[in-house]
């Protein structure tokens, strides 16, 4: 009753100017309420329906006349508590009759509504701690490519390293039960402690004899030689278990075996053509080390890149990085080499990680630092490649295809789109004043695929242009090895210095060769005649 008479008092002014003061609501604990005295003796001003969580920031006695001191306080604490309802002119809320409580508003700085409500609103700071902070320049190893602030669960990466550790410990038992060890320790220790290289051919390296015509193989002239058998723990040739067939050697329901025909060998027909090998020893590994280490890349690394740019696209980069290059090897390296390992998978995501620091360039602190950390890096990496019994290539393959799959198959870079517009890359640009939608998202190409290209910038044409360009080259080149796979040998000399060393004979390990001696040479294959074997031990 009494603030209805005071506010509604006709004696009352009505143009009100909003104090540019911040000074706090009074507090309920530090100031207690006292009640004015009334001139009349005996008369009591106490409400009855008064209480002790009333707010009093306004008089309860409505005779008493506020003076010009007492108004503008007033009127500057009734802000407080009445800020959410809606404004019409003459009334204290500078809020907006759409304005809802909770919302956070557009607030001038210094305005009476710049002060927080106790009640409806919440400060800064308080939400300041639930709320994401800004994100700054990247730092040294952090991704920068768009997505990569989402935290998607790297469905791919744990999946692949489940089913190769699954295949190794298959690899180790079936070992075990050919040889009696899982790990190689006769004729010679394994130093990637783990099967010897039959065994691994048996279940499914890449093993170039097993998937096409072999100069040196079907050319060879009768009566042939034999193959080391998957059991074979020796280097005795007259021991049984040096004498299998290849088709033995290889398994999986067995290849044609050679005819021993030099004038029509590499012409045999039906060839073996287990075509699979390019595919499986993505899972297979030569040791516990092996391994060891391309998990650590993949669970560190592996990760962080998927989370960044969707299981989809990883999976696409991983597996032709992989097929690619074991594609590559077996245009270009020895013959006679057992492949395995993920590495050339591994590759392509480092050919990732430089694309992720060449796409947000200008948001790092140091970007330069990370670019030569990054070289140094894939140059090291390759190096190790050129170390005897290492296939080079499949590292070589997997790089090239990870740097062109990724231009296709990423997001566009970060400049770029600040430039085009947001509007071009399937979400709607926002304006910087105001909050407001400036431009439509394009349609997506599945629902209209006449609109998605309708209303393009020219920018936008020349990059999407580039992306399929880089597509189309990966999957020519691709073709051209696999053709020349097939229908060619190796031709190349000097292409072998790409994954050796031209020290101690390294260029010549796993190389196919005649020869009548029974003493193997280090590290070599060799053919001996039928009464002898083929050395296949590293």
């Amino acid at each position: 009753m009494a603030a209805n008479e005071y506010y509604n008092s006709s004696s009352r002014p009505h143009n009100y100017e909003p104090s540019i003061s911040s000074t706090n609501p009074p507090s309920y604990a530090s100031q207690p309420h006292q009640h004015p005295q009334d001139p009349r003796a005996g008369a009591s001003t106490v409400s009855p329906f008064e209480s002790v969580f009333d707010d009093h920031v306004y008089p309860t006695d409505s005779h008493t006349r506020p003076n010009a001191d007492s108004v503008n306080s007033s009127q500057q604490t009734f802000a407080y508590d009445t800020r959410y309802h809606g404004a019409t002119p003459g009334d204290v809320s500078p809020v907006g009759a759409d304005d809802i409580p909770l919302r956070q508003q557009n607030k001038t700085p210094g305005f009476a509504a710049d002060s927080a409500d106790h009640v409806y609103d919440v400060s800064e700071q308080g939400a300041g701690s639930r709320s994401a902070p800004k994100r700054g320049l990247l730092r040294f190893g952090e991704l920068g490519m768009l997505g990569s602030e989402k935290k998607r669960i790297p469905v791919m990466v744990y999946l692949f390293s489940l089913i190769q550790v699954g295949v190794f410990i298959g690899e180790l038992v079936k070992a075990a039960q050919l040889t009696g060890s899982p790990i190689q320790i006769h004729p010679q220790f394994n130093p990637m402690i783990g099967p010897s290289q039959q065994v691994l051919i048996n279940m499914g390296s890449r093993f170039v004899p097993c998937m096409k015509n072999v100069d040196g193989v079907q050319n060879y002239p009768a009566p042939g030689f034999g193959w080391p058998c998957p059991n074979t723990t020796s280097l005795d040739p007259t021991n049984d278990s040096n004498k299998c067939s290849l088709s033995e050697l290889c398994g999986f329901s067995g290849v044609p075996n050679p005819e021993w025909n030099r004038a029509s060998g590499l012409n045999q027909t039906p060839a073996p053509n287990q075509w699979f090998r390019f595919i499986t020893p993505i899972f297979m590994h030569a040791g516990i080390i092996h391994i060891g280490f391309n998990l650590l890349l993949q669970l560190t690394m592996g990760k962080e890149i998927e989370r960044s740019i969707g299981s989809l696209r990883f999976f696409l980069v991983y597996m032709s990085a992989g097929i690619f290059g074991f594609v590559m090897g077996g245009n270009y390296a020895a013959p006679g080499i057992s492949s395995t390992g993920a590495s050339g998978s591994l590759f392509g995501i480092i050919a990732i990680t430089l694309l992720d620091l060449l796409y947000s360039w200008g948001e790092r602190r140091n970007p330069g630092r990370e670019l030569i950390f990054i070289v140094i890096e894939i140059i090291v990496s390759f190096a190790l490649g050129l170390l005897p019994g290492l296939d080079n290539f499949s590292h070589i393959g997997g790089f090239i295809v990870g740097l062109c799959l990724g231009v296709s198959v990423l997001h566009s870079p970060n400049a770029l789109r600040r430039r085009i517009g947001e509007d071009h890359f399937g979400g709607p640009s926002y304006s910087t004043v105001g909050g407001g939608i400036t431009s439509v998202a394009f349609p997506s190409f599945h629902r209209n695929p006449v609109g998605f290209f309708k209303g393009r910038k020219p920018l936008w044409w020349a990059w999407w242009l580039v992306r399929a360009g880089f597509l189309v080259l990966v999957i020519v080149v691709f073709i051209v090895l696999l053709n020349n796979f097939y229908n060619n040998q190796n031709n190349c000399s000097w292409c072998k210095y790409l994954s050796c060393l031209p020290v101690n004979n390294w260029c010549d390990i796993g190389n196919l060769t005649i020869t009548s001696s029974s003493a193997p040479r280090k590290r070599s294959i060799e053919l001996f005649p039928l009464e002898l074997v083929a050395n296949l031990y590293g």
